[in-house]
């Protein structure tokens, strides 16, 4: 089974077809330096309180300190928070002592060998790690959202050495997914600008998305 999280809701509709489509996540971008789909803390709070269980809510949050992230958490209350940026100040396990109920995801960009060493580092202190193709190093931060293609072998070796579940992002769409998972083989995919057109969620596209996600689960 591949969990498939869709990313950069936007509306209470969206977050409706996604889930019948059958999404296991729904993503919920939060102020951000760059990268598509941004939405305000209400708008987040007002859609995750519409998705039902067992749906992940992902809180994809900028904060890089444990105490900015809780009180984010308490503005939007998803059941889980995606952190998209290098902790700061804190440590994750304070911020599991301090939302006990409340799953962390910790995104690693994925850059190069360091990735690797990061990634399996992190690993040991999250419920689940997310593999995109981001920059935090840049001038302004790219922290998700790129609609690149970053490299899967490196992805495939943290897969293999990580401690907990890895999702994998960046850059899919129905054309490609069916090779990353073939080639990674991760617990799940997590897919924005691949199945929109424009500014819209396109059916057609989520549609061929699932698709190729079960084909890949046949062979």
């Amino acid at each position: 089974m591949i969990r498939i999280k869709i990313c950069c809701i936007r509306s209470v509709e969206e977050a409706k077809i996604a889930v019948s489509s059958g999404a296991s996540a729904i993503g919920l971008v939060a102020k951000m330096p760059s990268g598509p789909g941004p939405i305000s803390d209400d708008l987040i709070r007002e859609i995750a309180a519409t998705v039902p269980p067992p749906v992940a809510t992902f809180m994809l949050t900028s904060e890089t300190s444990v105490s900015e992230i809780i009180r984010h958490h308490q503005r939007t209350n998803t059941n889980t928070i995606q952190i998209v940026d290098s902790l700061t100040e804190g440590t994750y396990a304070e911020l599991k002592s301090a939302l006990p109920c409340v799953k962390i995801v910790q995104v690693i960009h994925v850059i190069d060998d360091n990735s690797i060493n990061e990634a399996i580092r992190i690993s040991e202190s999250v419920d689940a790690i997310l593999l995109d193709s981001g920059n935090p190093n840049l001038k302004i931060k790219e922290l998700g959202g790129t609609g690149r293609v970053h490299n899967w072998e490196l992805s495939r070796q943290i897969r293999m050495s990580s401690k907990c579940p890895v999702f994998l992002a960046g850059g899919l769409k129905p054309e490609n997914v069916r090779q990353a998972i073939e080639t990674v083989r991760p617990f799940g995919v997590d897919v924005c600008s691949g199945v929109r057109t424009g500014d819209n969620l396109d059916i057609q596209k989520l549609e061929d998305f699932f698709s190729e996600v079960l084909q890949t689960l046949k062979t």
